[in-house]
């Protein structure tokens, strides 16, 4: 079972690196960093990661895998990385998208009609590309998985991996990796944490959200047909 994830500037990289110490555990995985050159690639706050392919070598995959982040919105944009994540979805057996990065997953037209899910706050956006947004924290349909926000890639991670390897396979890892989460604070959704904490990122969060709503529009509209 061969995984490709893609590496691209501004990803947050806990989208990535949550589900890839999943994967990597699974028996006989084995993984590609894939991104525009070899040249190290920086996440939002600046963590670098090595590219083990690039663009033009990249090999098809049996799971693509699409981490979000700041650097979605850009990706969503840009021609080279929705023609690849493209022909790479199209191909897969299976295609595994992380927080936002189900916005591009949708820009290359993999999404419609689909349901999918992504971060709360950028989950409506995914409409524009013919998805039926779902506030589920694992949404699966059909081949396509996406998880709902950033933490949420370990979980679905682990839910890939059950489905692939059976779920004793995806039990030892969670047990490998000690995932028992336990968070200090109640919340972490909109319907679970304090009305004033939503507010507060609400507005906090207005003007990125309205810079990514205006790319998701020009992405909507160079869909491929």
């Amino acid at each position: 079972m061969h995984v490709n994830i893609l590496l691209f500037e501004g990803l947050t990289q806990l989208d990535m690196t949550g589900p890839y110490e999943v994967l990597a555990s699974a028996p006989g995985f084995t993984v590609d960093f894939v991104a525009k050159t070899r040249d190290p690639v920086r996440s939002d706050h600046g963590l670098a990661f090595v590219p083990t392919r690039t663009l033009a070598d990249a090999p098809p995959c049996d799971l693509l895998v699409v981490p979000g982040g700041p650097g979605t919105d850009d990706a969503i944009i840009d021609a080279e990385w929705v023609d690849f994540t493209r022909w790479q979805g199209l191909a897969a057996r299976y295609v595994f998208g992380i927080c936002t990065g189900s916005l591009l997953l949708g820009a290359a037209g993999l999404l419609r009609g689909r349901r999918a899910s992504s971060h709360w706050r950028a989950r409506e956006l995914l409409s524009r590309f013919g998805a039926i947004p779902s506030d589920e924290r694992m949404c699966v349909d059909g081949h396509i998985y996406t998880a709902g926000g950033v933490t949420s890639g370990i979980d679905m991670g682990l839910r890939v991996v059950a489905d692939l390897c059976g779920e004793e396979v995806a039990k030892l890892i969670q047990l490998q990796v000690e995932y028992d989460p336990e968070p200090p604070f109640p919340g972490g959704t909109p319907k679970t944490s304090e009305p004033a904490i939503v507010q507060r990122y609400l507005a906090q969060s207005q003007a990125r959200f309205e810079s990514r709503s205006a790319k998701v529009a020009r992405a909507a509209a160079a869909m491929p047909g």
